[in-house]
């Protein structure tokens, strides 16, 4: 299965209903109205009773256990699931391979409360990838109880995160993340690691064609605390996928795009039988890094009486402002910043930089805009 005839069906198959970042269950309510009610159920609810919807689709004999926004805020593959039920509801064969050979359990948002909220915590502020063992939360309950009774053979936990990672330490964006959780505190080799270690090479072979580079691994420290950990822990090969960055990709549709390739591919890989071959190539991706900012404006004076010059970096806060995720610029760090990279790089080249509210430049402070040389320059992303 190539990623170009996946592409070439994706425009065909992407939910016009979802956009942006700020997705609830009012927004995957309007895409489960259109699906057969018979693969939908409501497996739990959370702290405040808003229902947990499981989609499950397939006849075959190798359950898969799929998961998303477990983090309220993390919703780019969420996105990504309903463009895969798309295609999973169209008579086609790269599908219909994967549902004879697999049973497709889905939970497309297990934290509601927090996707309403849009905050990583649930409506208790408990992570509930922090909530494993404890199982102190309604939401946490619900994902363990469907792990028990559909005793699924592999498992997809479906990530998004920060736009301050970069791959090795290359200036390039970790635009996809991936890890085969350790089950142990010796992070053990098992049969059932190298199993998702295989699986996510394979991937990496295919987002190779569409993102050379852009392609990351976790570092996979043990926390038994951790969900996918605790799948792993049990024997069963589980993959932690992280939606990340792309360059003025702020409302991560093109992400969202290679999440719909990744899945694909591992459910495809899984539907064609996995054997532990090459497992080992998995340890060729490069590990995640954090040396990107959003904004870096080099070679600025901040004082008109210093000849010192400095770098500012500028990090967004995404804040829910009615319904909709605005991206606020806040001052990350002002110092020099050699071996860090920005999504977007500003050379002031010496010039005096100006704030706009013509105030003294302050870590932790908003500014939307600075002077440059008599030039307004706004920090808004572009293409937002």
């Amino acid at each position: 299965m190539k990623s170009k005839h996946l592409n070439s069906l994706y425009s065909l198959v992407k939910a016009p209903e979802l956009f942006g970042r700020y997705i609830t269950n009012s927004d995957i309510e309007k895409c489960l109205v259109k699906f057969p009610k018979s693969i939908i159920s409501t497996v739990g609810y959370s702290v405040e009773n808003r229902p947990i919807y499981s989609i499950k689709l397939g006849t075959g004999s190798k359950n898969v256990l799929l998961w998303s926004q477990m983090h309220g805020n993390e919703s780019t593959t969420t996105k990504a699931l309903f463009d895969c039920f798309n295609l999973f509801l169209t008579n086609n064969n790269i599908s219909n391979f994967i549902l004879k050979s697999c049973t497709i359990l889905v939970i497309p948002i297990l934290n509601p409360d927090g996707a309403e909220r849009y905050t990583r915590l649930n409506a208790n502020d408990i992570d509930l990838n922090r909530d494993a063992q404890a199982l102190s939360q309604p939401e946490s309950k619900v994902l363990r109880a469907v792990f028990d009774d559909f005793k699924p053979d592999y498992c997809f936990n479906l990530h998004g995160q920060r736009t301050i990672y970069n791959v090795g330490t290359s200036s390039v964006s970790a635009t996809l993340s991936f890890l085969s959780p350790a089950q142990d505190q010796n992070c053990s080799l098992t049969v059932n690691r190298k199993v998702a270690m295989r699986i996510i090479s394979r991937i990496n072979d295919m987002l190779q064609t569409e993102m050379p580079d852009g392609v990351a691994r976790y570092d996979d420290s043990f926390n038994l605390n951790c969900v996918g950990d605790t799948f792993q822990s049990l024997g069963v090969p589980t993959l932690l996928y992280e939606a990340g960055h792309l360059p003025n990709d702020y409302q991560r549709e093109e992400v969202r795009r290679l999440v719909f390739l990744a899945a694909f591919k591992g459910l495809y890989i899984i539907a064609e039988g996995v054997d532990t071959s090459d497992y080992d190539n998995y340890f060729d991706i490069p590990e995640n890094n954090k040396q990107f900012y959003d904004i870096i404006i080099r070679n600025a004076r901040l004082n008109i009486e210093s000849p010192n010059l400095t770098d500012v970096a500028i990090l967004y806060k995404e804040a829910l402002i009615g319904c909709k995720i605005e991206f606020l610029p806040i001052v990350e760090a002002i110092k020099k910043l050699d071996y860090y990279f920005g999504h977007r790089e500003i050379d002031a080249k010496g010039n005096l930089l100006i704030t706009s509210e013509k105030s003294a430049l302050k870590v932790t402070n908003e500014i939307d805009f600075v002077m440059i040389n008599n030039e307004k320059i706004s920090l808004k992303p572009l293409n937002n």
